[in-house]
């Protein structure tokens, strides 16, 4: 059986106490910002990763395919092994909530991450812009 289908089915039998629509969207918003504060605290409390933000600067002449090499993810460093747990268990419950929510609209999550691959390949980089 596919794993992603097994989680699935894992988080409609443990999903014990927030079965409401509600509860499940809101707790899916809290991970969300679970999440942030963990990388956050990597950078302001532990100081394993560093943000160093400025513009982006993409020369006037680039082609739209070589622009990301131009890009910078504005990171410094590298999680250390306790913010890495921290913050992979942190995804881990925002994936769950995210899941959950699949769960109640009768969703096949295995099937949105298919999609979502597939518009990805077609799209390719034009994906998001």
């Amino acid at each position: 059986m596919n794993k992603n289908i097994d989680f699935q089915k894992s988080v409609d039998r443990f999903l014990v106490q927030h079965r409401s629509i509600l509860d499940v969207m809101t707790k899916y918003q809290e991970s969300n910002s679970r999440v942030n504060r963990a990388i956050a605290k990597a950078v302001t409390q532990c100081g394993c990763i560093n943000i160093k933000a400025k513009k982006q600067v993409i020369p006037s002449n680039t082609k739209l395919m070589e622009i990301q090499k131009f890009m910078d993810n504005h990171l410094e460093g590298s999680l250390c092994e306790n913010c890495k747990e921290i913050i992979e268990t942190e995804l881990g419950s925002n994936l769950f909530y995210a899941t959950a929510l699949c769960n109640m609209l009768n969703l096949d999550f295995n099937n949105i991450i298919k999609k979502e691959e597939e518009r990805v390949s077609t799209l390719g980089i034009y994906n998001l812009t």
